[in-house]
């Protein structure tokens, strides 16, 4: 798999933690908890994989703008989040944020 590959996957593995974070409800019930630390560990294994060729600097800022990105998207779209004119111009920025640093390597 190609390191951007690993990267995408890595960001959406995020994204996928840091909703289930709002399900774990304090890491008090099980399997939310255990569903969110199996995708944070994924998450980082993908990262590590990028990693490996990628710059880090890049790898861990794509990983995080992939994930802030998602994880505000869904947060809207998922448990009601507002969707006001700043927050989807910040998401809009960061998102060229990212497609900067790929096209930067």
């Amino acid at each position: 798999m190609s390191p951007w590959t690993w990267l995408l996957v890595a960001g959406t593995l995020e994204v996928g933690w840091a909703i289930g974070l709002t399900y774990t409800d304090g890491w008090t019930r099980l399997w939310p908890s255990l569903a969110t630390l199996a995708l944070l560990a994924a998450s980082m294994y993908c990262l590590a994989a990028a990693a490996r060729t990628l710059p880090i600097g890049t790898a861990y800022a794509v990983w995080t703008g992939i994930g802030a990105a998602g994880t505000a998207i869904l947060g809207m779209v998922l448990l009601g989040e507002p969707r006001t004119a700043w927050r989807l111009t910040s998401l809009v920025l960061i998102l060229l944020g990212v497609a900067g640093l790929k096209l930067a390597r």
